[in-house]
């Protein structure tokens, strides 16, 4: 029905950059607010950072002022831009969004399934 498909991650020096693309896909009517978590080993999932429709931000304490958090709302894909990249960075990213399917139902949250690797090596 919906499916969401991360893409971009990778192994990076510590101080590097890595752009990661998150594309939905199938039965949208609406996007509302889409984001980004990861999942490290043996820690609980983090929010990193969120974006609405209107393009309104935020981001977990531990990355603000290095990732950047961006939507195309015609392509239906949200971007993270992470520079300054730090070990503790690493992790599994998911995209998540929160879409209408059609007019007349309610938004449901929606998780990529596969996530994108992000290693960044010290």
């Amino acid at each position: 029905q919906v499916q969401l498909v991360e893409s971009g991650g990778g192994l990076v020096q510590a101080g590097g950059s890595l752009r990661l693309s998150c594309a939905a896909s199938g039965s949208i009517f609406r996007i509302n607010v889409m984001g980004w978590y990861r999942q490290a080993p043996g820690k609980q999932r983090e929010l990193v950072a969120t974006i609405t429709s209107g393009g309104s931000t935020s981001y977990a304490d531990s990355v603000k002022g290095r990732f950047t958090i961006s939507r195309d709302n015609a392509k239906n894909t949200v971007y993270l831009q992470m520079n300054s990249l730090k070990p503790e960075d690493t992790a599994v990213y998911y995209c998540n969004a929160d879409i209408k399917t059609s007019w007349d139902r309610l938004a449901t949250g929606f998780t990529g399934d596969q996530g994108t690797q992000v290693t960044v090596s010290s």
